[in-house]
């Protein structure tokens, strides 16, 4: 449905109250969703108020995935959700933090840009933070706002106050949501409101109104309640927005529009009826929801106690299930248990599935879990450092390079199968690989570059025989091209490189599907457009189990 684009863009403000984590950025994708498929122009903007620059060089465990972006930027996770619900590619612009802000004022003081004033909170920093967010909202017809963090966090100040301004110059032209917890007080076995109402009042103490309450609630809150509360923070009796758990992240835009969250944003920017189309989107959430068929894959990995340091691999592996009606049962296998040679929590599973990682930790579970997929032809599918363990793997029981290695585990290694960047450019002389230096000294290639694909192998199948593809990558180390002539004359095809040679892409010749990138796949991956490799992977093993390849006849 087409609409006649205004030449103001709409800002919508959505912040957190009463705790973090209630779901703002799910809240912003499926308002956000909703406007794209009533056809607005929509962007969509997290403020992260922590002082890292970027969460580049947060561990996992603090801050979930590093998420990056196909002009390589290394953002918040939350922008990992955006792409996925609104099917679109976002850049570094999408994602910006407090570090960045200050960074560009001082930058900007030194070099005198400010003619000698006093740089203060207001009106520098504000400024600064105004113009990142008019920037991004340029050319859409509504610019969505998540505000990390917390009301009443010192950080967020800033960012409250800029919104305020805002607010005052555009008065029509922006909208605050307010996402709050009601809590259930299990004893007296009610909903509470009052954390609600203080956190409200906080914001208004600041100087902003919220015109829409987004509810978090464990059970149904009840038309009294919703009431109470639209007194309570003074909003209209329709703009309570009731946000209760869901089974699939994916049911909350449809969740919202039974609400009728829509009603309020059409009346407060005097806005005809604002009717999305969300058929396709309902029929994909059905199938994750209750599929016809089920399948089990290993997710060997190391960051298991948190999980969300692999969000965007486990919504791909629900993306590829939806679209083939089946759901994708993960089970969890720590690489360190697997050390042992003990491999009985293979014995069960469709398909192996061996994620990116950094460090030497539990490598070696890896490997074993690589070498029973490959012998067993259980469907496997290796991302990053899952790629270079399957070359590493090869080369030592295939090859019989039994020092073969990775420089990133042993600087010494006499066979380093994988090898630093730097020493592809040294050696090649091939400098136009464009790599990015890290604040931790190191070099990684970041972002989207391009993969040339082998004709008539798997991969190029999977992405219906393109001749070239782009993908997203993180990393540091590349596979070493003096192995490649050994690896493939024994039945290890390199079926992707970059277009300066490097190696992408490997599958082995007499596996039903044994595949492993270099690059991340599922950065791309979308509810509405699921990423090829992981798709073709899901499939391979919905076929292994329907035939019954899949089971191990023996144990290792």
């Amino acid at each position: 449905m087409a609409h006649t684009h205004t030449a103001h863009t709409r800002y919508i403000f959505v912040t957190g109250g009463v705790l973090s984590s209630l779901g703002k950025g799910i809240s912003s994708s499926s308002l956000a969703t909703l406007l794209k498929q009533s056809g607005y122009r929509v962007n969509i903007l997290k403020i992260d108020p922590y002082i890292n620059v970027d969460p580049g060089t947060m561990s996992p465990l603090e801050h979930g995935e590093v998420f990056v972006t196909a002009d390589g930027a290394e953002t918040d996770l939350d922008i990992g959700h955006y792409e996925r619900f609104l099917n679109t590619n976002l850049s570094k612009n999408n994602n910006f933090t407090t570090g960045q802000v200050y960074l560009s004022v001082i930058e900007n003081e030194r070099k005198g840009n400010y003619l000698g004033k006093t740089i203060q909170v207001v009106p520098h920093i504000v400024d600064e933070i105004k113009q990142r967010i008019k920037a991004v909202g340029k050319g859409a017809d509504f610019l969505v706002i998540e505000l990390g963090g917390t009301i009443g966090d010192i950080e967020g100040l800033p960012f409250l106050e800029a919104m305020r301004q805002l607010k005052h110059e555009l008065p029509n032209q922006t909208l605050s949501i307010h996402v709050t917890l009601i809590p259930l007080v299990k004893a007296a076995g009610e909903l509470k409101t009052k954390p609600t109402q203080h956190s409200v009042q906080e914001l208004r103490r600041i100087g902003i109104t919220p015109q829409i309450i987004i509810a978090r609630s464990e059970k149904p809150l009840g038309k009294d309640l919703k009431r109470k509360l639209a007194m309570s923070c003074d909003v209209a009796d329709d703009s309570v927005i009731e946000a209760l758990d869901a089974q699939s992240i994916y049911q909350c835009p449809l969740n919202f529009l039974k609400e009728g969250i829509l009603a309020p944003v059409a009346r407060h920017f005097s806005l005809e009826s604002i009717t999305p189309d969300m058929s396709e989107w309902d029929m994909l959430v059905k199938k994750i929801i209750s599929p016809k068929d089920e399948i089990t894959i290993a997710f060997v990995g190391k960051y298991l106690h948190l999980k969300e340091s692999y969000k965007s691999l486990t919504e791909a592996l629900i993306h590829a299930g939806a679209n083939i009606d089946t759901r994708v049962h993960i089970k969890w296998i720590d690489s360190e248990m697997l050390e042992s040679g003990q491999l009985d929590e293979l014995c069960d599973v469709d398909g192996v599935l061996i994620p990116g990682g950094f460090g030497s930790r539990g490598v070696l579970g890896k490997i074993n879990a690589i070498e029973y997929a490959r012998i067993h032809n259980v469907p496997f599918l290796g991302i990053c450092l899952g790629m270079q363990l399957s070359i590493i793997e090869f080369a030592r029981h295939e090859l019989g390079i039994a020092q073969a290695d990775s420089a990133e585990f042993d600087p010494d290694t006499s066979e380093p199968c994988i090898y630093l960047i730097e020493d592809f450019i040294d050696s090649s002389g091939q400098t136009q690989v464009r790599t990015h230096q890290s604040p931790m000294g190191g070099t990684m290639r970041l972002g989207e570059y391009e993969c040339i694909l082998a004709k008539g192998s798997k991969i190029a199948q999977a992405y219906h025989n393109a001749k070239s593809i782009k993908e997203r990558h993180r990393h540091r180390y590349e596979a070493n091209p003096a192995y490649r002539a050994r690896l493939e004359a024994s039945g290890m095809r390199i079926c992707g490189e970059s277009p300066q040679g490097l190696i992408e892409a490997i599958e082995l010749e007499n596996h039903p599907f044994f595949v492993a990138v270099q690059f991340h796949p599922e950065f791309t991956s979308r509810l509405q457009a699921p990423n090829p490799i992981i798709l073709a992977f899901v499939k391979a093993a919905q076929e292994a189990k329907a035939t019954g390849k899949a089971k191990a006849q023996t144990h290792v």
